[in-house]
């Protein structure tokens, strides 16, 4: 079983740098929760390394948040990972998930990414794709709209491992004209069984071996889960007293559940007299994983 890493990289002598991400453990917490079809697994893995990868690219202290929303097999998947690399994931979906193209198993669908930090604005950008583009190409094309960046992303997942390379090139940096193409072309050789099967550093040696590449102190990324007693009782006071009692008053305690982690929360009269009156919740009511 390979570490869950990400490893961050710089070119000294071109204007290009870049991250690779594996994930491991990390991709088995979150495809333990439910049972996904094996497609869709492999679409959340894609998905969580390149999240992890814009993470560290730009450096948000906060949270980026991917959403991909469909008409078809596939409803809905979010991922989201934090500035201090923890990640969460969660999808919907309705019957059978075929192996097609990413466009067959959304039908009308739209990419979504969300830029959350702990000081400032929430940030949004709506994304439309393209049918044939892979969820590389899709970020790839949000990087070079939105950010004005010219990046490449590959991404592999097997649904029990997860990895992504990215490259990003720096703008008003020195270097050779044709140092970016060049790079590429390196990183273009990288295939899926030695992004998910080799070592970070394996990787970097066997495509940049030619290249001067520093390294970063790598990140360790890892599942969590930000759901809380407080926030569900948050979300309830949002709902309104009055459609909580008609819950309370059918059932004789309100249930909320954390589709990212399973936990599960139940609230009962006593309970929801607290959340409402804005004296905090009492560590009593039950929390089941």
């Amino acid at each position: 079983m390979m570490q869950d890493i990400l490893e961050r990289f710089l070119f000294e002598e071109s204007p290009v740098r870049g991250e690779l991400v594996q994930l491991d453990t990390t991709l088995a917490e979150v495809l333990s929760r439910h049972p996904y079809p094996a497609p869709l697994a492999r679409l959340i893995g894609e998905l969580m390394s390149a999240a992890a990868l814009l993470t560290a690219t730009i450096k948000l202290q906060g949270a980026l948040v991917m959403q991909l929303h469909g008409t078809g097999a596939v409803k809905l998947i979010v991922v989201e990972c934090s500035s201090d690399m923890t990640l969460r994931a969660m999808a919907r979906w309705d019957g059978e998930v075929a192996d097609v193209s990413l466009a067959e198993l959304l039908g009308e669908g739209k990419f979504i990414i969300t830029l959350d930090p702990e000081d400032g604005e929430t940030y949004q950008g709506v994304v439309g794709f393209e049918p044939g583009q892979s969820v590389a190409e899709i970020i790839e094309n949000y990087m070079r709209r939105s950010e004005q960046l010219e990046t490449r992303l590959w991404l592999a997942c097997d649904s029990e491992h997860a990895a992504g390379l990215l490259l990003q090139k720096m703008p008003e940096a020195a270097g050779e004209a044709d140092d970016w193409e060049r790079i590429q072309h390196l990183a273009a050789t990288v295939t899926e069984e030695e992004l998910l099967t080799l070592d970070s550093q394996e990787v970097l040696y066997r495509l940049f071996h030619e290249e001067t590449v520093r390294l970063f102190e790598p990140a360790v990324p890892t599942f969590a889960c930000s759901c809380s007693r407080e926030r569900v009782g948050g979300m309830l006071r949002m709902i309104g007293r009055e459609e909580i009692d008609s819950v309370l008053a059918e059932r004789g305690k309100v249930e909320v559940g954390c589709e990212f982690c399973n936990a599960r929360y139940e609230f009962d009269q006593v309970d929801v007299v607290q959340v409402f009156s804005g004296h905090g919740l009492q560590d009593a009511g039950p929390q089941v994983h």
